[in-house]
C-alpha cells in the first residue's frame, strides 16, 4: 500500500511537470481569471460578465440561501465527488470512509459555485491572477458549462452565497478536482501540466 501511494504521488508530480500547450504565454491584456488553492482543492474563479460572455445564469440567485449575494461579480467554481462535497462542510468533518469512497471512484459529482467579490492576487494565500485571451476564456467557459448535468438538481451550499449542482464525470484518484481544473485550462489552450491531480500541479504553472 505504501509503495502504491508513493508511486501515485510520483506519477502525479511527473504528469504535472510535463507541459501541455507549451507555446502558450500569458497575454498583457484580455480577460482576467483567478485560480484559488486551499491546499487540497483548486477552484476556477471567473467573472460573471467579461469578453462578451454572461455567466449570470450558471448559478441563479434563487439557488442561494441569501439571493443578495448574487450581486457579486465573480463565481468560484470547483468540481468534485458529491459525498465529499455534501458531507464535508469543513475539513474537521472529513471522515476516512468519505475519502476512501471518493478515491475508489464515484459517478456522483457536483459543481460547487460561490458568488464572491473579485479576489486579490496573492500567491502566498493561494490566489493567482491569470490573463486569458478572449477566445481562451470562451473555451474555458464552454468547458465549465459542459461539466454541468443538463436538468440536474441544485443543492444548498455551505453558506448563504453558494450552491451545488449535479455535474458530469466520474471522480477517481486519477480524475480529481484538481485534474478537472487542469483539464479546463488545457482545453482553453493554457500551458499547464498534462495531468494535474494535486493543487501544486496546477498552481505551480502560474
Amino acid at each position: 500500500m505504501l509503495l502504491a501511494i508513493i508511486a501515485f504521488l510520483a506519477a502525479g508530480m511527473v504528469g504535472g511537470a510535463l507541459p501541455s500547450n507549451p507555446g502558450w504565454r500569458e497575454p498583457e491584456s484580455g480577460v482576467a481569471i483567478y485560480l484559488e488553492d486551499n491546499g487540497i482543492h483548486t477552484d476556477l474563479v471567473l467573472p460573471k460578465r467579461a469578453g462578451g460572455i454572461d455567466l449570470s445564469d450558471l448559478a441563479p440567485a434563487r439557488d442561494l440561501r441569501d439571493p443578495r449575494f448574487a450581486r457579486h461579480g465573480w463565481l468560484a467554481i470547483g468540481w468534485g465527488e458529491a459525498a465529499f462535497f455534501l458531507d464535508t462542510p469543513t475539513w474537521a468533518d472529513l471522515r476516512p470512509s468519505t475519502l476512501l469512497f471518493a478515491a475508489v471512484g464515484s459517478s456522483r459529482t457536483l459543481l460547487h459555485i460561490e458568488h464572491i467579490a473579485e479576489p486579490r492576487d496573492n500567491p502566498a494565500a493561494g490566489v493567482r491572477r491569470v490573463m486569458l485571451r478572449p477566445q481562451e476564456y470562451a473555451r474555458l467557459v464552454a468547458f465549465v458549462r459542459t461539466s454541468l448535468q443538463p436538468g440536474g438538481r441544485a443543492y444548498p451550499g455551505y453558506d448563504r452565497y453558494d450552491a451545488f449542482y449535479e455535474a458530469r464525470g466520474r471522480y477517481t484518484m486519477l480524475n480529481t478536482c484538481n485534474a478537472w481544473t487542469g483539464r479546463g485550462l488545457r482545453q482553453a489552450g493554457v500551458r499547464v501540466g498534462r495531468w494535474t491531480p494535486f493543487p501544486v500541479t496546477v498552481m505551480g504553472w502560474f
